[in-house]
């Protein structure tokens, strides 16, 4: 059976283009190419031309998740069981396809309207990538650029559309507690990557938030002091998560969803990978700011009654 090999790239719908410019570059240490006056951007961070498309909008919300494929036949293959499952596909028009720089593509939704887009024939760059803040690069190449999770209305109606539909694997579970909400998130994988998507209820926008792994832990905190120096809002701090192991931190996009950015985490080898259920979001950290900020007023009430 054909899978999808990886994932291929994110499709936004923003409402500050420039913001949205500041923030790949300058935080997260990405590159802008094929900046169209007034029409977008897209952001590269390996030797794929692009891994982000920009696009301007009210929405501010995730437009397309791009999965790739092998070539012409398993795209064709992927095709025919979504439409033999009740499924809309639409064939890309020759213009859709240049616009993501692919040779073909189709689009479909997934159990949650999610939009979904699967290509082949990527367009690749002519130069090594070189970040200006990001020097020892990113983990992503064959392992796609990292991974999104999105809402999902049904959880196991959403793993078997994955599963049979795209070939992605089961990798474990999240269900636990945490500062009062319930989480209940499933993992997924399409290659060495701990997980390529992800997914869960009870989120506002399509996308809860997407990752991106750089090659050091270092890089980690170095992308952290230049978040908080620009004023960027933490969602998470700091911490370890107990299925990938990544290394990361959360904060809020221009658009008000979240990102991640890591390092550390493990791989998955499907000859010897067994899936669980883990009780808990993290190993440590991973801390909402306000729960250190009402830390930080009860160590200082408690000092200034000692004084």
């Amino acid at each position: 059976m054909s899978a999808v090999k990886q994932l291929g790239y994110l499709v936004f719908e923003v409402s500050d283009l420039a913001a949205w410019a500041d923030f790949g570059t300058k935080i997260l240490g990405m590159e802008v190419v094929d900046a169209r006056r007034d029409a977008g951007f897209s952001l590269r961070m390996d030797g794929y031309h692009q891994r982000f498309f920009i696009e301007p909008g009210p929405a501010d919300d995730l437009s397309a998740v791009g999965w790739e494929v092998e070539g012409p036949a398993a795209l064709e293959e992927i095709a025919g069981r979504l439409a033999d499952a009740g499924h809309v596909v639409l064939p890309g028009t020759p213009e859709e396809a240049a616009r993501r720089n692919v040779e073909a593509i189709i689009r479909a939704n997934d159990p949650a309207g999610n939009p979904i887009e699967i290509f082949y024939g990527p367009k690749m760059a002519t130069e090594p990538f070189v970040s200006e803040v990001v020097r020892s690069g990113f983990v992503a190449d064959e392992q796609g650029f990292g991974h999104v999770v999105v809402v999902s209305q049904n959880m196991d109606e959403h793993e078997a559309f994955y599963a049979t539909m795209f070939g992605l694997k089961l990798s474990d579970y999240i269900r636990c507690e945490y500062f009062g909400h319930k989480i209940d998130v499933t993992f997924m994988h399409a290659n060495a990557r701990h997980h390529s998507l992800a997914f869960g209820g009870g989120q506002l926008k399509r996308i809860h938030h997407f990752m991106v792994q750089a090659k050091s832990v270092d890089e980690v905190g170095m992308c952290y002091d230049r978040f908080l120096l620009s004023g960027g809002m933490v969602h998470q701090t700091l911490g370890r998560h107990p299925n990938d192991k990544m290394f990361s931190f959360y904060g809020y996009t221009p658009s008000g969803f979240h990102f991640e950015f890591g390092s550390g985490a493990i791989e998955v080898d499907d000859d010897t990978w067994e899936t669980t259920t883990h009780d808990k979001v993290s190993e440590w950290g991973h801390h909402p700011p306000q729960v250190l900020t009402k830390a930080y007023r009860r160590a200082k009430e408690s000092r200034e009654k000692k004084e």
